[in-house]
């Protein structure tokens, strides 16, 4: 086994795409870790700001978390109808391009990859914030630590989806049941012993008047609590069947626990009078008032909220990539973020993640404070779009039960919008104003993208009345074989072909297939575009067992070496060349990758086909 193979496990066969589904039980940790662990710091977000206005403006907590709670519902309850909607994967990108245009859909995976993006960095983040409240002398090295656990979530995402299902499935369970005991032993301390008044929280000079712009700042931080609820509509894909039913279950318990324990830390927050501690997180000050300083379930509490929040990335590891990948095919990314991994994983987008996030840790310095304001900014912009996405999909389509379900999608549009422009309006100059200067950036860029994809397709598309290709028998042999890498049916391809066959004895085309069921399709194409009269010219499909396309053709170049050693094989690889050269990044990248591998595998001989592009006048 190679060291890749050992660090990242053996490839999986495609077939094995169906086992890689999860049951319930694994689909709600590695699809809910972020909505559920937002319990750590959602409260801690929203007394933040509270404390703007004194110690007296923490009593509003409660009431917020309750406004927040019916917020929940109301997404949760919507995005379950967006399952029914797309079983096959009903995220806000999907819904938005479906039914607003591609150009508002490119608006929600917009949201979506930088949502993703700060997810990653603010959980991981906080748990490394989790352990310095144990554990004070590490408050210098939350950064390192951040670092190093994102490397770890990396990993394992890049081992495949079951394995990483396996990893986070007892620590998420660990962080629920602790913070059930938490309220289970708080409730005994306030019947038996402490008694219901609540105590006064430390004395607080107040900086700013307790008025509707601070609860509506307060109010929009604790929304950080509702982030990572869309991940399950995104990854029904995930879920064993029926996928949608299942999915659409797993929802539901998520809202109902993100629901109750929210409810129970900001309830036992104002009972005891906790307000925020720039060293000791507000989970951990509860953790301390019920179980005792220094107790086994504190411990347990404050290493169950670490493992959650570490492991909470990895919604945005599941989505990310994922997400990438849709944009990718839609021609909206490099077509590399589409390519799926030896172990049944898009690991390009995996990489991007890591080393964007890697970038936000480092900007923030481990604090989470900035990024906490922005990233529910991301995906209530995601929510609202996907929303009035099916809000029209209904209206369109009228079927049974229509007016109900477009009144509650309705609803779910409203609140989201209405919550979107809180956030924008009360964290404005506490750094909101990047994600909305990043958010039309990132869409221009995106539409850029899918632009010169467009541009550059049709311009090597396959001319009508192209003169056909044949390889006629040669009256003296020259020992010459060609093996011509086709990634496409296009010009260059074609072009490619031509030059072989002006020297070989024979040639041989070879494309290798993404999809089994591809082949009578593409053999009809051939047959019609280059003729069925093409003399020593062979075209040949192969399959392709695993995710690469790449070790087919390396097998069948080494096999034909082997089987006939009395010949000069040549391998010749076409190349797209575009006018501008930074569009290099969107093409040629397996033909680059597939060079690379021939090379490093043996001494043979190469020959590249330039084919330059004709922009349009």
């Amino acid at each position: 086994m190679s060291r890749l193979s050992s660090l990242l496990g053996r490839p999986l066969p495609r077939s094995a795409a169906a086992d890689e589904r999860l049951p319930n039980v694994q689909a709600l940790p590695i699809l809910s870790s972020d909505a559920l662990s937002s319990v750590a710091y959602a409260t801690e977000a929203a007394l933040g700001v509270l404390i703007l206005g004194g110690s007296a403006a923490l009593g509003l907590s409660v009431p917020i978390t309750l406004a927040i709670i019916a917020l929940i519902a109301i997404v949760v309850l919507s995005y379950r109808q967006a399952i029914a909607a797309y079983p096959n994967g009903g995220g806000s990108y999907v819904v938005a391009r479906d039914n607003l245009g591609r150009n508002v859909g490119l608006v929600a995976a917009a949201a979506l990859l930088i949502d993703y993006t700060l997810t990653a960095a603010v959980s991981l983040m906080a748990g490394t914030q989790a352990l310095s409240s144990l554990v004070p002398e590490l408050l210098p090295h939350e950064v390192s630590l951040s670092l190093l656990l994102l490397a770890l979530v990396g990993w394992a995402n890049l081992r495949g989806v079951k394995e990483a299902g396996r990893v986070f499935a007892i620590p998420t369970y660990a962080f629920v049941v602790m913070v059930v005991l938490l309220t289970l032993a708080g409730l005994k301390d306030l019947t038996f012993h402490h008694g219901w008044a609540p105590d006064a929280p430390p004395v607080v000079q107040g900086l700013e008047p307790i008025g509707l712009f601070l609860i509506l700042r307060a109010f929009s931080s604790g929304c950080s609590a509702m982030t990572g609820i869309e991940a399950i509509a995104n990854g029904v894909k995930v879920f064993k069947e029926p996928a949608p039913a299942n999915a659409r279950k797993t929802l539901l318990v998520m809202g109902v626990l993100l629901s109750a324990m929210f409810l129970a830390v900001s309830g036992m927050g104002f009972m005891y009078g906790i307000a925020p501690n720039p060293k000791v997180t507000v989970l951990a000050q509860i953790g301390m008032r019920v179980f005792g300083e220094n107790s086994a379930l504190l411990w347990a509490l404050q290493i169950a909220t670490l493992l959650i929040l570490v492991l909470a990335a990895n919604t945005a590891f599941a989505g990310f990539p994922r997400l990438a990948a849709m944009l990718a095919e839609d021609r909206c990314l490099p077509r590399q973020m589409s390519w799926l991994g030896d172990r049944l994983v898009y690991q390009n987008g995996i990489g991007v993640l890591l080393a964007f996030t890697a970038v936000i840790i480092l900007i923030c310095r481990g604090d989470t404070t900035v990024a906490v304001n922005l990233y529910a900014l991301g995906v209530f912009t995601a929510f609202t779009l996907s929303q009035l996405g099916l809000v029209r999909r209904w209206a369109r389509l009228r079927g049974e039960g229509w007016q109900g379900r477009m009144l509650m999608n309705a609803l779910g549009a409203l609140a989201t919008f209405l919550v979107l422009v809180v956030i924008v309006v009360s964290k404005f100059d506490e750094g909101a104003w990047t994600v909305v200067i990043a958010i039309p950036l990132l869409v221009a860029g995106l539409a850029r993208i899918r632009r010169r994809y467009r541009q550059v397709y049709a311009a090597i598309a396959p001319a009508e009345g192209m003169a056909p290709l044949s390889c006629p028998p040669r009256t003296t042999a020259t020992g010459h074989h060609c093996i011509v890498w086709i990634a496409g049916l296009t010009m260059p391809s074609f072009e490619a072909v031509r030059y072989a066959c002006s020297f070989a004895d024979s040639v041989t085309a070879v494309m290798v297939l993404e999809e089994a069921d591809e082949a009578g399709l593409i053999s009809a194409e051939w047959d019609r575009l280059v003729g069925t009269q093409t003399g020593n010219l062979e075209f040949k499909l192969l399959d392709s067992p695993f995710s690469s396309l790449l070790d087919p053709f390396c097998d069948y170049v080494e096999q034909e070496e082997k089987q006939h050693p009395e010949r000069t094989t040549t391998v010749v690889m076409p190349m797209a060349i575009p006018r501008d050269r930074l569009d290099m990044t969107l093409l040629n990248q397996r033909a680059l990758n597939l060079f690379r591998a021939l090379s490093t595998d043996g001494s043979r001989v190469f020959s590249i086909v330039r084919y330059y592009v004709e922009e349009p006048a």
